[in-house]
């Protein structure tokens, strides 16, 4: 059984169709990716998934359970986190405030467990241990990153959305956001990645699905979609 599935999902803006009829499913341990033109509808379908935009028609299975009515709170403590477009840290609270605010949710915040997993963090991200009491406002925007990613992990999720993590940042910093995805994906943690680097994306995915206009029009591994040839000429500039 898949940890996620998404069946025939349709979402609007208004009378717009932002998302139309996309199902796709993410199984335990892998790394899925979207990947698509700005507005195809990528941050949408991850937005209805964390519950921050309601759904018109269809349905979100998450262990088999119908979550399509549950608020972003419920989500959250059913094991689905984010790490949002744009960084979207607290810049007038500390990198250790902005990481406590990800288990907002957790019951377990003066045990053992959740030290573990601040310090898994901290270990993931060594510069956040040296900016540990910084205001998260007077970050690089990589670092800010850092801190999203940290965040989302402290409520320590089974499903981690990841939305355009490397935005923005200089390719030196891309390839060290990356290279943590990869270790969190190593250490067991689902990812569903929305990512406009679509080579890097690619090199990564188990599963991946092209979206154009709100539709799914193509799937398959990230091997397979890397190594077509319309797909190379249309995402990756015609060379991975």
């Amino acid at each position: 059984m898949a940890l996620l599935e998404v069946q025939d999902l349709h979402v609007n803006y208004g009378p717009i169709e932002a998302i139309r009829g996309v199902s796709f499913s993410v199984e335990e341990g892998s790394l899925v990716t979207l990947i698509g033109a700005n507005g195809a509808g990528k941050t949408t379908t991850l937005k209805t998934l964390s519950g921050l935009r309601p759904v018109r028609a269809g349905k979100v299975l998450f262990e088999g359970k119908d979550i399509t009515k549950l608020s972003p709170e419920q989500r959250v403590k059913r094991g689905i986190s984010q790490s949002p477009e744009g960084r979207g840290c607290f810049s007038g609270m500390t990198v250790r405030e902005n990481l406590e605010m990800g288990a907002y949710v957790r019951k377990d915040t003066k045990t053992q467990a959740y030290r573990d997993d601040m310090e898994r963090v901290l270990s993931l991200f060594p510069r956040l241990q040296e900016r540990i009491g910084q205001h998260a406002g007077t970050l690089s925007g990589g670092e800010q990153q850092m801190v999203a990613i940290g965040r989302a992990l402290m409520a320590r999720p089974r499903l981690l959305l990841l939305d355009e993590p490397s935005m923005g940042l200089a390719p030196k910093l891309v390839q060290q956001i990356f290279s943590i995805i990869d270790e969190i994906k190593g250490q067991g943690t689902t990812i569903l990645l929305v990512e406009q680097n679509a080579a890097q994306a690619l090199k990564r995915a188990d599963t991946a699905h092209i979206l154009e206009t709100g539709e799914v029009v193509r799937s398959g591994t990230g091997a397979e979609l890397a190594a077509d040839g319309s797909v190379k000429a249309a995402y990756l500039g015609g060379d991975l």
